[in-house]
């Protein structure tokens, strides 16, 4: 089987998580793919959409389809898949007005598709209003990426950590309070922010530590509790939770707000903790900050957990998914 993957970003975390990871597993399952970023002119796209006629069937990652592109991509496409992790329904900036420029693109793609694959369920129910033909794929992840061996570290500092980029550093602002509440409580407790921007708090150390695919791993494994805050709102409520998952699976104790799959992935008191507020932000950190055995429990329950996410496991369903698509239209 031959798949034309069409992306606007190749390079995008959101690329490499949902499908960068599992090209080889598609590879050892019988698909040859070929990934294509979307050109940025209409002659070019219309090149690319011509050449769909050489695959079993296009992947389109995340792109809402504009009226002609969505015309010469059924056109010559034999089967099409949508594949989204995002509410890409909604504005980030404005989630709860009606965006026209976000909405009619997605309903277009969904519409064209003959398979959507979902990132969760909540994304699924909107992609469902649209084509009766959903599945919902979690996200996954490469567990041994985090299964890195630390040795014993020679101070006694605990690391709340947080791993994300510029554009969601602003979820970390939210509980901005509650961490300068345990600066104020303990002198030993540090802030380790992995991501490509930081931000700085009076009295609690912030450690800032570049993104890097090489490093990640042994840097959340290295620290003790793994934040996940999110507001709740209809765009954020799209959100899959991969760095929930990381967390668990670098053996750390998480603390999330009841967002989206947040509410899913976190196994509520064996894995972590949700926090609705700045009282039991507060509360949760307290509790796992002053109890090691608590930590160790939660972190060995979490990397069992998120075993369940890895890219052999969900890359396995996904070639179900794709091969019940280009070989048996209609039936998945």
């Amino acid at each position: 089987m031959k798949l034309l993957i069409i992306t606007n970003n190749p390079d995008r975390a959101s690329f490499r998580q949902r499908i960068g990871v599992y090209l080889d597993i598609l590879q050892a399952n019988g698909v040859d793919c070929e990934v294509v970023r979307l050109p940025c002119g209409s002659l070019g796209r219309w090149k690319l959409f011509r050449r769909a006629r050489e695959f079993d069937g296009v992947f389109l990652h995340k792109k809402g389809m504009n009226p002609f592109d969505a015309l010469w991509l059924r056109k010559y496409s034999s089967r099409i898949i949508y594949n989204f992790d995002d509410a890409v329904m909604y504005s980030d900036k404005s989630p709860e007005r009606y965006s026209r420029s976000h909405f009619v693109p997605f309903r277009r793609s969904v519409r064209l598709a003959d398979l959507v694959i979902a990132g969760s369920s909540y994304l699924a129910e909107h992609a469902r209003r649209f084509n009766s033909n959903v599945e919902v794929l979690p996200i996954g992840l490469r567990i041994s990426d985090y299964a890195v061996h630390c040795p014993a570290r020679a101070d006694d500092k605990i690391r709340l950590v947080w791993i994300g980029s510029r554009s969601t550093l602003s979820y970390l602002e939210e509980i901005r309070p509650a961490i300068r509440q345990i600066g104020s409580r303990f002198d030993n407790v540090i802030l380790r922010i992995i991501g490509d921007d930081f931000l700085e708090l009076d009295n609690v150390a912030v450690e800032k530590r570049l993104w890097s695919m090489d490093t990640r791993g042994i840097e959340l494994a290295t620290s003790d509790i793994g934040l996940a805050p999110l507001p709740d709102n209809r765009f954020t409520r799209g959100k899959c939770s991969f760095k929930v998952l990381e967390y668990s699976a670098a053996g750390l104790p998480v603390i999330a707000s009841p967002v989206g799959t947040n509410c899913e992935y976190v196994k509520e008191g064996a894995t972590g903790f949700l926090a609705a507020n700045t009282r039991q932000w507060v509360d949760r950190m307290i509790q796992l900050i002053e109890s090691p055995q608590l930590r160790k429990q939660m972190a060995q329950e979490g990397q069992a957990w998120a075993k369940n996410f890895d890219v052999s496991v969900i890359g396995t369903r996904l070639c179900k998914l794709i091969a019940g698509c280009l070989q048996n239209p209609g039936v998945i």
